[in-house]
């Protein structure tokens, strides 16, 4: 059983290369929200990695944040992901990123436990 509360911050410096305008998913030279969003997928995975085998990893399967403030280039973000429920092979964390110590964007996301060989063979 994993536990609750498991967490992990990943930490992005914000370049030309993670803006919307780079990601094609607008047209300002500001942290791009797919970037921020994967930021925090990254932060979740890490967070109950080192609970599974290594024949398991998880997959992320539901995201619902908001974009809250725009970050410049050079801009330092963090994403933070807390596990706030299992539920079988379902996950559920509690996902904030923050530049300094204003909150840029703060959600949920569910991931699940699978076994890497079946989810592969089914491609």
């Amino acid at each position: 059983m994993m536990n609750i509360g498991l967490t992990h911050t990943s930490v992005l410096l914000v370049s030309d290369a993670h803006t919307a305008q780079a990601m094609g998913s607008g047209d300002m030279p500001v942290l791009a929200t797919p970037v921020m969003i994967a930021l925090m997928e990254n932060a979740a995975m890490l967070a109950v990695d080192q609970e599974l085998p290594e024949e398991q990893t998880t997959v992320g399967a539901h995201i619902d944040v908001s974009h809250l403030k725009p970050s410049p280039v050079g801009a330092e973000v963090f994403a933070t992901a807390e596990l706030m429920e299992v539920e079988d092979r379902r996950l559920t964390f509690h996902v904030v990123a923050m530049q300094g110590d204003l909150v840029i964007g703060e959600g949920t996301h569910v991931r699940y436990i699978v076994s890497r060989e079946r989810f592969l063979a089914k491609l």
